[in-house]
């Protein structure tokens, strides 16, 4: 497990984009953190760190985003899962179908995209009053 401290957009940024230069294809990334948290700021290193092209912006609307490889490496899916109200809304996406050849991560996922997919990372984000975050990336052990 990995905590980090970050104060800025840009730590978080950094921060994830070491993170986002390890993953595989198949790897299954949940963020967790309050509205305003740094989630999809920490997607955006993710992305800068797979390599992918961009930008990257919240998907509430539209749920989900594939974003390609710009050098031949996994592509990245990019999921908001707040206003998916049900688990058959995240099956009939179709996620597993894709992840031999992408990485998912899913905003707002625990409890939902989890549920269907097996996780391999959990990144907690907390905000404080002072808005220092704190970032914990967790593997998960299945």
């Amino acid at each position: 497990m990995t905590i980090t401290t970050v104060s800025t957009a840009e730590e978080m940024r950094a921060v994830a984009k070491a993170f986002g230069a390890t993953l595989h294809a198949g790897d299954v990334v949940i963020l967790t953190g309050p509205l305003g948290a740094g989630k999809t700021t920490f997607t955006q290193g993710l992305a800068i760190g797979m390599q992918v092209r961009g930008p990257i912006t919240s998907p509430t609307f539209v749920i989900s985003r594939v974003h390609p490889s710009l050098v031949g490496g996994p592509s990245l899916i990019h999921v908001d899962a707040y206003r998916v109200d049900s688990l058959n809304e995240i099956d009939d996406l179709d996620f597993d179908s894709d992840l031999h050849h992408s990485v998912l991560v899913a905003e707002w996922g625990h409890g939902k995209v989890d549920a269907v997919v097996q996780a391999s990372y959990i990144v907690n984000i907390e905000r404080a009053e002072d808005d220092v975050r704190t970032v914990q990336i967790k593997k998960v052990v299945s």
